[in-house]
């Protein structure tokens, strides 16, 4: 299930898993099929997760990343 709805649906992913399908982001370690656990989604819709891999990093869809929730 992919999650690129409003701020307002994306609150209640709080505490559930995602893997990511794709970032842009130059600085992250992150590769595609990473797992995390979702942390905070901030007033922005900024979804910020604890990876497994021991990364936080806050996934912006208006931005171009993409995950799914895996649970």
């Amino acid at each position: 299930m992919t999650f690129n709805t409003g701020i307002g649906s994306r609150l209640g992913l709080v505490g559930r898993r995602v893997r990511l399908v794709h970032t842009d982001d130059p600085w992250t370690r992150l590769r595609c099929g990473e797992e995390g656990t979702v942390t905070t989604v901030d007033s922005m819709g900024t979804v910020h997760v604890r990876w497994d891999s021991g990364g936080h990093l806050g996934l912006v869809e208006e931005a171009g990343d993409r995950f799914v929730v895996v649970e």
